[in-house]
């Protein structure tokens, strides 16, 4: 496999362990939670689910073939809730947006990674747009899981190796 093909399946992988990392905090969160403020100036992780679902929509539809910042995105909408989100809806907007993601990926072939494709009129190497759209996702992500986290306290089950059992994970690993 060239290196190519190889960035393209990390990317995938890569983007799947966030989107696991996301969820496995997102279902630890009452409803109520899942909307919360801590601030004024803060998001909650519905909005964070928005803007990440809203990003991934509209950068990787027609991924190859139009600017990734589509003229239906509503950028400043996703950092607002409308009246009457639920759950569930918050739930479609995000496996849309991973969905977008997913088939896009799907799709690219290692002569791809050197094509340059078109971010709100920035031109980019594919290779730089999925790098690009690997470290903004990765960002949010950390703020959902450091959000549920706060927000469950004692109550939240550790999505990676537990506190104080790094040394008898090491010791299990091959």
């Amino acid at each position: 496999m060239d290196i190519a093909a190889q960035h393209i399946e990390d990317i995938r992988l890569q983007m799947r362990k966030l989107r696991a990392l996301a969820d496995g905090a997102i279902e630890q969160v009452t409803d109520e939670d899942l909307f919360r403020q801590l601030d004024p100036e803060s998001n909650s992780i519905a909005v964070l689910m928005r803007h990440v679902a809203g990003n991934l929509k509209s950068r990787f539809t027609d991924f190859l073939t139009s600017d990734g910042e589509k003229p239906d995105r509503h950028r400043d909408g996703e950092f607002e809730m409308p009246g009457g989100m639920t759950r569930k809806a918050l739930m479609a907007e995000w496996d849309l947006g991973f969905s977008r993601l997913e088939s896009a990926l799907a799709g690219l072939t290692p002569a791809d990674v050197a094509r340059e494709v078109q971010i709100r009129g920035e031109r980019l190497t594919v290779m730089q747009a999925l790098n690009r759209a690997f470290g903004h996702i990765s960002m949010h992500v950390g703020q959902i899981v450091m959000l549920a986290k706060h927000l469950r306290g004692g109550r939240w089950r550790t999505l990676s190796i537990p506190r104080g059992q790094s040394e008898a994970f090491l010791r299990r690993t091959p």
